[in-house]
């Protein structure tokens, strides 16, 4: 909403940190638009909510399941332990990589 600020971010995470910013502001300028609140301040409040709020019902939502193994001979408990953690770290995977966080 006009205002610039020094912000510092890890290192190879400034299109992280720009993305949040475009975020934020396009929340902060929706709400001023729409012309009920008038303090940056308040804003600002408003728009950290809703956009932490969208942040929890993300995390709320149930994660999809992953596709069903086809009908195969019996594996062993290693590899049946190998698979089961490959799917755990793959969903991992998904679960972080689109958060948007920076930490």
């Amino acid at each position: 909403m006009g205002q610039s600020y020094l912000l510092g971010c890890p290192e190879d995470g400034e299109a992280q940190l720009r993305e949040a910013v475009d975020r934020v502001d396009a929340a902060m300028c929706k709400i001023r638009d729409a012309g009920k609140v008038k303090a940056r301040d308040r804003i600002a409040v408003l728009a950290s909510l809703n956009l932490a709020f969208d942040l929890v019902q993300r995390d709320a939502a149930p994660a999809p399941a992953p596709p069903a193994e086809p009908a195969s001979a019996p594996r062993s408990d290693a590899t049946a332990d190998d698979a089961r953690a490959a799917q755990l770290v793959q969903r991992l995977d998904q679960a972080l990589a689109g958060d948007g966080l920076l930490l």
